[in-house]
C-alpha cells in the first residue's frame, strides 16, 4: 500500500480546479485559514471543524524520562501539545466499507 498525504499544495489545487480561483488565490486562502488556526491553538483557544473534528491544547506536567539508549534519566518539563479528536461523522466516514 502506498502512502499518500494531502497537503496545503494539494488542498490548493482541489480549490484551483473546483472553484475556478487562481492557483495563487487558493494557495493564499489555505495560508491565510492555516495561519488563523494555528495562531489560536497559540493563544489557547480549541480550533472545532464542524464534521470533522477539534484542535485541543492540553498542558502536559513536568515528568522523568529515560534515554532508551543510555538509560540516563532526565526532566521533561512541563509544556503544551495540541490533540486531535475525531468528529463522530470523521469516524463513521473513516471506518465505513
Amino acid at each position: 500500500m502506498t502512502e499518500k498525504a494531502l497537503t496545503r499544495l494539494g488542498i490548493c489545487e482541489a480549490i484551483y480546479k473546483h472553484i475556478g480561483l487562481s492557483r495563487k488565490d487558493s494557495l493564499d486562502i489555505v495560508q491565510n485559514i492555516l495561519e488563523k488556526k494555528a495562531i489560536a491553538l497559540a493563544n489557547g483557544e480549541d480550533v472545532k471543524l464542524s464534521s470533522f473534528g477539534s484542535f485541543l491544547i492540553k498542558r502536559k506536567k513536568s515528568r522523568t524520562g529515560r534515554n532508551p539508549k543510555t538509560k540516563v534519566e532526565a526532566v521533561i518539563s512541563e509544556r503544551n501539545v495540541v490533540v486531535f479528536r475525531p468528529s463522530m461523522q470523521l469516524k463513521n466516514k473513516v471506518n465505513s466499507d
